[in-house]
């Protein structure tokens, strides 16, 4: 009976093999893989087919650290699995990708220790920057990374935090709309369906919408019954609806929220939307424009936050901005009256 020998792994070629093959120094190979290095074409020549021979791909890992870049952008986010997150995470790889950035993604899976300890491994790796989606780092975190060279640049999070870099979204002027348009759409009973998880965007949503409503002298009930998800705007609304004075004109502090509330007001409650009940979310998740919700809603722009980042990533921070500030667009659909 024959015994399957393992091959051994074949060891990586070195720039010394290519310039004993080419007949050029190891400085000359050097450059022909360096931007803008100066070398003869004939060189130049001699080594991109030595190089395609042997199968020799430059470590850029190694030259970057040599440099101070290693190329590694990190990304920390939690709660993968929402439609948003997913969306955001995905644009971001696709276009730091395009401009030649490793992408590492760290899943931190919500828990505040998690977000920590991925934040910490970003050192490890020496990568260029750190985008932090999820709204879970402690700022004394930040500022350790900040103070160990770590560039590291927050989306939708804006604290007082010296050295780091954010890029926010208009969330008190959208809350503030939302306000506004359940008021002109004839609701006086207010509900604001938000969740336990705290994170700086939820609570700017919070703190303009309920300043918003008091300002027209409207009531609004506060809800937040668990985490950010479908589960809690159903149990929203089975709190919410079953009370005599339940409310007629609701903003979700998310699109998911958004869901959850909807079906039980319609299914368990029989309740027509908008007729009955009005309702605004917040993403513009995809969603939100099946035909089974319709939602008027609040969009991030995705595309807008992650050009931005990639245009500063590898830029003098002197000459960027410390803030960052993207408007949020409405899209009507069919869950507010007119």
């Amino acid at each position: 009976m024959s015994k399957n020998k393992s091959k051994p792994r074949k060891a990586s070629v070195s720039a010394n093999k290519v310039a004993e093959l080419a007949g050029v120094s190891r400085s000359a190979v050097s450059r022909t893989f360096t931007d803008g290095a100066s070398v003869s074409p004939e060189t130049r020549a001699k080594v991109l087919a030595a190089a395609e021979k042997l199968g020799y791909h430059v470590n850029h890992l190694a030259r970057g650290l040599i440099q101070h870049r290693s190329g590694i952008v990190c990304l920390i986010v939690s709660e993968m699995q929402t439609p948003y997150q997913a969306a955001l995470v995905e644009t971001a790889i696709r276009r730091l990708q395009a401009i030649g950035k490793v992408v590492m993604v760290l899943n931190t899976a919500g828990q505040p220790e998690n977000v920590a300890a991925a934040l910490r491994q970003t050192l490890n790796y020496r990568a260029d920057a750190t985008v932090v989606i999820s709204g879970g780092p402690p700022a004394s975190l930040i500022e350790t990374c900040i103070e160990n060279g770590q560039r590291v640049i927050l989306i939708n999070r804006n604290e007082p935090i010296e050295g780091a870099q954010f890029v926010i979204m208009d969330n008190e002027g959208a809350a503030r709309e939302a306000c506004l348009m359940l008021r002109r759409a004839g609701c006086s009973r207010l509900a604001l369906v938000s969740s336990t998880a705290g994170t700086p965007s939820i609570v700017a949503r919070e703190r303009a919408f309920l300043a918003a409503a008091a300002e027209f002298g409207l009531s609004v009930t506060v809800s937040r019954s668990g985490p950010t998800g479908y589960d809690t705007g159903a149990e929203a609304a089975r709190h919410l609806l079953a009370a005599s004075d339940r409310p007629d004109g609701v903003f979700c502090a998310t699109d998911l929220l958004a869901f959850g509330f909807m079906d039980a007001a319609r299914i368990e409650f029989r309740m027509a939307i908008p007729d009955d009940l009005c309702v605004v979310g917040f993403d513009d998740i995809p969603q939100a424009g099946w035909i089974g919700y319709n939602l008027t809603t609040f969009r991030q722009p995705l595309t807008e936050i992650i050009d931005y980042i990639a245009g500063i990533i590898d830029a003098d921070e002197a000459d960027v901005p410390r803030e960052k500030s993207l408007p949020v667009q409405i899209v009507w659909r069919k869950t507010v009256r007119p």
